[in-house]
Parts: C-alpha cells; structure tokens; sequence
C-alpha cells in the first residue's frame, strides 16, 4: 500500500513538474495545469497539500451529482498523499464573463460597454440570456433534489461548455449535504448576492435563475421560497447594522 502511495504520487508530481500553469484561483487551492498530453483541471495547493476538502472526500460529491444528472466535471485522478483532485478540463467560459459586467476585470475596454462583450460572448455559443439563465436554475434544482448544497455559488464557479452549450458546476470545495429548506435558501441567497455584486442592474437576471429553478423544483418549491424571504431579511438587517 505504501509503495503503490509512493508511486502515484511520484507520478503526480513529474505531471505537475512538466505543466505549464495557465491561471490561478482566487483561492490557492485552484489551480489550472497542462501538459503536452493532458489539459487537467488540479484542485489543492501544490506546496502544502492542502485543501478545503480532502480530495478523496470530495469524489461521493462528484459520484452523487453526476447519479442526479447534474452537469460537473469528470474525475481523471486523485491523489490523497498529494492532496491533488484531477478534473476534466472544460472548454468553455465562466457564466461571469458572459453577463454584463464580469468581463470588466479582464479587459477594462469594456467598462464603457460591458454590453458589448456580452454580446460578442454569448453570439459564440449561440445561446440567449434569459436561455443561460434558465439553465443556471435547472442545474441548482436538480442538485438540490439531490439534497446536495454547493455552498459557493456564483457565476464564476460555473461554464457553458463549447459545443455541447451545458452549463457545467464547478467548484465544491465548500459542498455538503444537507435536507434543509434553510440550507437550500442560502445556496440561492449567496448566488442572488454574487449576481448583485458582480452584473449591474441583474435583479431581471436573478429572476430568470429563479424562475428556472422553480420549474424544476415543484412542489418543494413554496418552502424554500418562504424561507429565502426570510434569509434575505436577516440579510438586510445584518447590512443595517453593519
């Protein structure tokens, strides 16, 4: 067992030794590689190992999403000594760069017209915003169907994948599960707030999300919706207080 260890992550770090590094995360424990050979998405800080979520923990997250039918990266490796999580790499973009506002960061041309950029993106992929948005809702209803909580969303922990034009979640390293409405009203209390950080005037976009996901959801719906009410609430007031 120690030897097999040995091995795998020897042969982990001649990968990491031999990838170019294409971006970085926000958080050190993202990291973006490629070689010759692979395009891999690595989930854990190369140095120390370390890592939100040990990367063996977060497989059952990858296991119950795809058993749901939710669109997440496919696993290409893991090793545990390392603390490393290999993911299928996705060709697309971020939703963040596709909506008003979130290219801004990457190219200040177009802070004087954001829309422009939007435009431009989503004509690539041939998909409509409001079309975008829907899909963003049916993704985080069909994981919370599954009683699966992200934890992290935003529109930068999600791609719609060139090509095939699905809306791909990435990201868990905050994930667990949870069968409580309350646990659920965060999830989509934290993306509405990630939406009115990021993209100006997004309220309509919001709407959109939320109407997808109430479609999907049903009958469960109505709770949440009571209880996202009162997360939002408790939300105003701690912004009143400070």
């Amino acid at each position: 067992m120690v030897a097999s260890s040995t091995v795998a992550s020897t042969s982990t770090q001649r990968l990491l030794a031999s990838a170019q590094l294409i971006s970085q995360g926000a958080e050190a424990a993202s990291l973006i590689i490629s070689n010759a050979q692979h395009r891999v998405t690595v989930h854990g800080d190369i140095a120390t190992g370390a890592t939100q979520i040990p990367p063996e923990k977060r497989v059952p997250y990858y296991d119950a999403y795809g058993m749901s039918g939710v669109n997440v990266p496919g696993i290409r490796m893991i090793d545990a000594a390392e603390g490393v999580l290999g993911l299928e790499w996705i060709d697309g973009k971020v939703v963040r760069v596709l909506l008003p506002g979130g290219a801004e960061e990457e190219d200040p041309v177009y802070h004087d017209n954001p829309n422009l950029h939007e435009g431009a993106a989503l004509a690539e992929f041939g998909v409509e915003r409001d079309s975008l948005m829907g899909m963003i809702g049916v993704e985080i209803a069909k994981m919370h169907l599954a009683d699966i909580i992200h934890g992290d969303l935003t529109t930068s922990n999600m791609i719609l994948r060139r090509g095939s034009n699905d809306l791909v979640l990435i990201d868990f390293g905050l994930a667990f599960h949870s069968t409580l409405v309350e646990d659920k009203a965060v999830d989509l209390y934290v993306l509405e707030r990630a939406f009115a950080s990021t993209h100006p005037d997004s309220a309509p976009l919001y709407g959109s999300v939320l109407a997808s996901y109430e479609k999907c959801m049903g009958k469960h719906w109505h709770p949440i919706k009571k209880r996202l009410d009162d997360v939002r609430l408790r939300g105003r007031k701690r912004s009143m207080v400070g």
